[in-house]
Order: structure tokens, then C-alpha cells, then sequence
């Protein structure tokens, strides 16, 4: 599923009371800057059901070049991962995924 499959599934949903394709986005787009805002801020994000986002550290370590095959240094730096709450592992467990 991708972005704007995700507006249409939305959009589908009589219960949300959107009534437009331009609408849908806009709330799609209100919910991930707020999720963006909240690890800014906080450094996670928790939806309780769905899961929660966070800042995690990656530690500074040695790589290769594909190209040369030379060692490189990468730099430390900082990642959002995500947990999948009990109820996505659940849905999860019944979808059709591929394999």
C-alpha cells in the first residue's frame, strides 16, 4: 500500500467523515507531521494498539565500497525505528502476505 491507496482506503471509510480525495490527504499528512513533530520533540511517538516510533542510536562502525572495495568509516547517527503493537501483530498474523 502506498500513499495514495492509503488516501483512497481513507476515503472509503464512511465512518471518518471525509468527503473528499484532497480532504483524505490532508489528514494523512496531519498525522504523519505530528508523528514527525512528536519525535522531534520526545524522541517517540506511542499509538497504543499500533505500535511506536522512535529515535535509535546506531553506533559508528567500518563498511566497504561496493565500487572499490575499499574499508570506509561510517559515522554514528540516529534512526526512527518502529515496534509493532499487539493489535498490528495481530492483524498481521490473519493478513495474506506475500512470501
Amino acid at each position: 500500500m502506498n500513499k495514495q491507496d492509503l488516501i483512497e482506503a481513507v476515503l472509503a471509510n464512511k465512518e471518518a467523515g471525509i468527503e473528499s480525495k484532497a480532504a483524505a490527504a490532508r489528514a494523512i499528512d496531519a498525522v504523519l507531521d505530528g508523528i514527525a513533530a512528536g519525535i522531534k520533540k520526545d524522541g517517540n511517538v506511542q499509538l497504543i494498539g499500533f505500535g511506536t516510533f522512535a529515535v535509535k542510536s546506531r553506533a559508528a562502525r567500518t563498511g566497504r565500497n561496493p565500487q572499490t572495495g575499499a574499508t570506509i568509516k561510517i559515522k554514528a547517527s540516529k534512526t526512527v525505528g518502529f515496534k509493532a503493537g499487539s493489535a498490528l501483530k495481530a492483524d498481521a498474523a490473519k493478513s495474506k502476505a506475500k512470501k
